[in-house]
Order: C-alpha cells, then sequence, then structure tokens
C-alpha cells in the first residue's frame, strides 16, 4: 500500500488567487474614482505627520491642517491668533476655534507662566504624539489635576501686600471700591468677596493717588490675563498692584490766582479815580497831610 505507483503524472501545483485570476488585480488597480498616489522620496524639507493627525475621526479639516502647519514650523515661531489670522484667510474666530480642536485632542498644550517682571504669558506646546510624553500611552491628553481643595479649619494663606496710599481720604478708598467692583464686568472671574476687597482698597486707592484716572487702574488690573481659570484673583490683583505700581507724578506748583481786580471809585477830597473796595480816598491824599477842601 504504501508503494508509490511511478507511472501516475504528477498533479499540478496550485496557483494563488492572484495567479488563478491576473485580471482581478488589474481591475482593483484600474477602478475608477479612486485616489492614485505620486509618490516621490523627499530627502530635505519634509515634515512626518501621522495618521492619527491627518486621518482624525474628531478633528475638523482646518483643525488637522493648522496641526501639520504649526508641526512644520522651527522651534521659537509665532503661532498666537493673530500671526496665524494674518499667515491664513479663515479669520480669528475660526482659527481660534481650531486651536482649542487641537489642546482638547492633545495636540497641542498651552500654559500660562510670569516672567521675571511679573507678567503673564501664554506658552505653548505642539504634540506629535498625544499621550506620549505623559503617564498613558493613549491619544487623549492628560487631565489637567485639580488643586486640592482646602481642608475644614486649615487657615487661608494670605493675601499679598499691597501699596498703601499716602493719605487715605474717604473719597479715594470710596473710588478705589467701585473700580474693583467693576472688575467682575469685564471678565466675571475676577469677582471678589467683600474682605478680598477691603484688603485691596488701598492698593487701589495707591495708584489713583498718582493721578491716574479709573479706567487705567481698571485695565492694568484685567489686561493679558491667563486663559486659564483662577483659582485666587484677589492674590493675582494683589501681585499687579504692588508690582506695577505707577511712579509718583513730579511736583508742580500751582499757579498763581489772578489779581483782584477792585472797581473804580471817585477820591473823596480831590474826586480822581482809583481802584478800591471800599469808598474812600486815593493813595496821594492819604499820604498827603490833611488841609482845607479845594472846593471850600
Amino acid at each position: 500500500m504504501d508503494t508509490q505507483n511511478t507511472s501516475v503524472r504528477p498533479h499540478a501545483r496550485s496557483r494563488n488567487g492572484g495567479e488563478n485570476h491576473p485580471s482581478r488585480g488589474t481591475r482593483a488597480n484600474t477602478r475608477s474614482g479612486g485616489v492614485i498616489h505620486d509618490n516621490s522620496r523627499h530627502t530635505s524639507r519634509f515634515t512626518v505627520i501621522g495618521n492619527h493627525l491627518a486621518q482624525h475621526a474628531e478633528l475638523s479639516l482646518l483643525a488637522i491642517g493648522l496641526a501639520v502647519h504649526i508641526q512644520s514650523l522651527p522651534g521659537g515661531a509665532l503661532i498666537d491668533i493673530r500671526t496665524l489670522a494674518g499667515r491664513f484667510p479663515e479669520g480669528k474666530t475660526r482659527i481660534a476655534a481650531a486651536l482649542r480642536e487641537l489642546e482638547t485632542h492633545g495636540y497641542l498644550r498651552r500654559t500660562c507662566e510670569r516672567t521675571s517682571s511679573g507678567r503673564v504669558v501664554t506658552r505653548t506646546v505642539s504634540c506629535n504624539q498625544p499621550g506620549r510624553s505623559g503617564a498613558t500611552d493613549g491619544a487623549e491628553p492628560k487631565p489637567r489635576a485639580r488643586r486640592p481643595a482646602r481642608r475644614e479649619g486649615e487657615p487661608r494663606r494670605a493675601l499679598p501686600a499691597v501699596p498703601q496710599p499716602a493719605y487715605p481720604a474717604p473719597d479715594l478708598l470710596g473710588s478705589a471700591v467701585e473700580v474693583l467692583a467693576g472688575l467682575r464686568r469685564g471678565d466675571p472671574r475676577l469677582l471678589l468677596s467683600a474682605t478680598e476687597v477691603e484688603h485691596l482698597a488701598p492698593g487701589v486707592a495707591a495708584w489713583l493717588e498718582r493721578d491716574l484716572p479709573p479706567s487705567a487702574v481698571h485695565h492694568a488690573l484685567t489686561a493679558d490675563l491667563p486663559p486659564e481659570p483662577l483659582y485666587r484673583p484677589a492674590a493675582l490683583l494683589a501681585h499687579r498692584l504692588a508690582a506695577q505700581l505707577p511712579p509718583v507724578p513730579p511736583f508742580s506748583a500751582p499757579a498763581a490766582p489772578d489779581a483782584v481786580r477792585h472797581p473804580l471809585r471817585n477820591c473823596e477830597v480831590c474826586d480822581r479815580a482809583f481802584r478800591a473796595a471800599e469808598p474812600g480816598r486815593c493813595r496821594g491824599c492819604l499820604t498827603e497831610p490833611p488841609g482845607p477842601h479845594p472846593s471850600g
């Protein structure tokens, strides 16, 4: 039974699907309606972009294109909204929305840092693979850790000291309280408690004492605020009041009052006209010794 019959013709080997039907691959490659790639290898001036970004299922086309543009820029290039709006025709509103999309999906990280001069600046980091620099390997960015809540009975940290006015007049402090109460109308995050307003009011009064209008103080306290939530807005305002306090204006002597010009009156002796506050004699008749009246 195990003897092989050498007279039987050997069976032909079966071909694979492509070899059995050589026309299948040709029809698949020439199917109409699909993209045909004509690729050449880049040797200079190119950027590697992951398909997780180029084919992202949730990002808009504008956000994907903006991320590709940002990843192709050299380090230190400006990518703020104003610069991007000047480069592309989409406008500030659409570009800002696309940046928020990229930040939500981890392709951008924006953090606020304080410079040595006390100014708060926003630093933007572009991530070509979200999640790789964090503790997880997923595509979603790691959620920002929340600040632990203050435990019951734990003393609240004191606010930084603020400058004090030289003459804390009630009217000046009242104007300072109005400035602080109006901050929340420009930014709801600057809602202050009564205790915080009482602490900050002397610092605002010190600014108003330097011949600054309330509008200038309001602008100095609300300009260039960080986009993130403000956990202690009163501490930030106290720092600005102390760090950006303007100098005392130079002293200028008050102008001399205008000389009082009394009305013209007739001298009771010589009938000469002279200026005086009340009727009487002119200066010449006052210096001459009394004598007979000329009409006597």
